[in-house]
């Protein structure tokens, strides 16, 4: 058992992924059987591909601002927000590193 400082770990992928040319990194914190926790950083104006999450997700803003979208409603998500994704297709955009 041990800790994980999120925002150590989310300060090394944002800084991974302004050097990567697609804008984003990312690091698996937990794969579990029923759980996978992943944090993913993208910098402003990169789009997470829309997909279908294989089971229940949320999407936790460490520092930025994301917004999720699925169909016709997309929510806005500031640092510190935590919001619930929906059973379907979905993207996430980053509007802020």
């Amino acid at each position: 058992m041990s800790a994980t400082s999120l925002e150590s770990v989310g300060r090394e992928q944002l800084e991974e992924a302004r050097r990567s040319s697609n804008g984003r990194a990312s690091r698996t914190l937990h794969h579990g059987h029923r759980l996978h926790q992943t944090l993913l950083a993208l910098t402003a104006g990169t789009r997470l591909a829309e997909h279908q999450s294989p089971g229940d997700a949320t999407v936790q803003c460490l520092s930025g601002h994301v917004v999720l979208n699925a169909g016709a409603e997309s929510v806005a998500v500031p640092a510190g927000g935590l919001v619930h994704v929906p059973a379907r297709r979905h993207d996430l955009v980053a509007r802020e590193d």
